[in-house]
């Protein structure tokens, strides 16, 4: 009995230590000190970090590629640290908040696991705080895509939005009320992983069918390269713009192709645009925001990947015609979102940083000031 009363007890602390540190994030962005952090986003391919100021200007940007995921995490963590110091060097930075492309938990203090890195279960706030002098933030790169939109871009003025980003596969942010919705765990939005057609794509999660199989960067390679391989006819002129190596076939490339007028490229966006919106209206059933905003590196194709979400949304919508229909836009902040919003995020413990270091000045400056006092005090009494 005693024992499930300290658990009771332990899950009761917890929720409340994590329901005072939504309060304060909500509050963050209006009481938060405007100095300069750094905000990094680590993404399956690159890891890119910027100095931020409180207006959301990025004032200097440095990026690398990620560490395969085979090696270990210090890896990862001997690049974060290197750009971080890099920064360091020209910019006053006060903190440091890290976009993960990985699941965080509720405290935002380890990486449980992350699809694209070797990171399980791993400490990574901790780990960095031990070797930078700055305070650490780490989040999941949607949650702070979705919140550097809401304060800088596409989402500002939406009280309930839903942000999705399409990159190397799908990741999702849900804000509410000015503050990032991440389940009791810490893992809500991970929409890439909803099935969506069961027994289909094999999915690097481990799972059959996951939305980012058939809606994501990866999706669209796979589908160019396969029509490629087959020798289609549609598949000629992409196959002469590379030389007829199919793995050279990219995303950014098939973009610009389908703005071209490729017809095959088109047909793709158009493909991937259709299961976005059918994923998308799937979230409004169960979410009900007032806007989506899409972005990652496939937003990049805009109205060729947005307009026939849109349609496809609207078809696909329940209770269509009956209900009002959420706003979906592309992102403004394009590939900057996750970076400008960890950066931001980071700002709450760039105050409490601030407080520290203060109290820690004003101990020395008095301790100081009775040393000084002491001497004179002794010649006063032996005088």
């Amino acid at each position: 009995m005693s024992t499930n009363r300290e658990r009771a007890h332990r899950q009761s602390a917890r929720a409340t230590v994590l329901r005072a540190i939504a309060t304060r994030e909500r509050r963050s962005h209006l009481s938060a000190p405007r100095v300069p952090t750094v905000g990094i986003d680590i993404g399956g391919t690159k890891v890119m970090a910027g100095v931020v100021d409180a207006d959301g200007t990025i004032l200097e940007r440095v990026r690398t590629e990620t560490p395969h995921k085979s090696k270990s995490p210090k890896v990862v963590e001997d690049t974060i640290a290197e750009l971080v110091l890099d920064l360091s060097d020209r910019h006053d930075v006060h903190a440091v908040g890290i976009g993960a492309a990985g699941w965080v938990d509720a405290d935002r203090s380890r990486v449980l696991f992350a699809p694209h890195l070797a990171w399980r279960n791993e400490p990574l706030r901790d780990a960095l705080a031990a070797r930078l002098v700055v305070p650490i933030m780490v989040d999941n790169d949607a949650n702070t895509a979705a919140w550097g939109e809401w304060r800088f871009g596409a989402g500002r003025g939406a009280d309930h939005l839903v942000m999705i980003t399409l990159g190397t596969g799908i990741g999702g942010g849900i804000l509410e009320a000015g503050r990032v919705k991440r389940g009791s765990f810490g893992v809500a939005g991970e929409f890439g992983h909803m099935q969506v057609v069961p027994g289909g794509h094999r999915c690097p999660c481990g799972n059959r069918g996951c939305w980012e199989q058939y809606s994501s960067g990866n999706a669209l390679v796979r589908e160019a390269r396969e029509l490629a391989a087959a020798d289609s006819p549609v598949a000629h002129h992409i196959l002469a713009r590379v030389g007829g190596q199919i793995g050279d076939i990219t995303g950014p490339l098939i973009t610009q192709l389908a703005r071209d007028g490729d017809a095959m490229c088109v047909e793709l966006l158009e493909d991937i645009g259709r299961w976005l919106g059918v994923g998308i209206a799937n979230l409004a059933a169960a979410l009900d925001p007032a806007r989506f905003v899409i972005g990652g590196g496939v937003s990049e194709a805009d109205d060729l990947l947005i307009g026939p979400a849109r349609e496809a949304f609207r078809r696909h919508l329940t209770g269509r015609g009956y209900r009002p229909e959420a706003q979906i836009v592309r992102a403004r902040l394009g590939a900057d979102a996750g970076m400008v919003g960890a950066a931001d995020l980071a700002r709450l413990v760039a105050r409490r940083f601030r407080r520290a270091n203060r109290r820690r000045a004003e101990r020395a400056h008095r301790s100081g000031f009775e040393l000084r006092l002491a001497p004179r005090g002794r010649a006063a009494r032996s005088s």
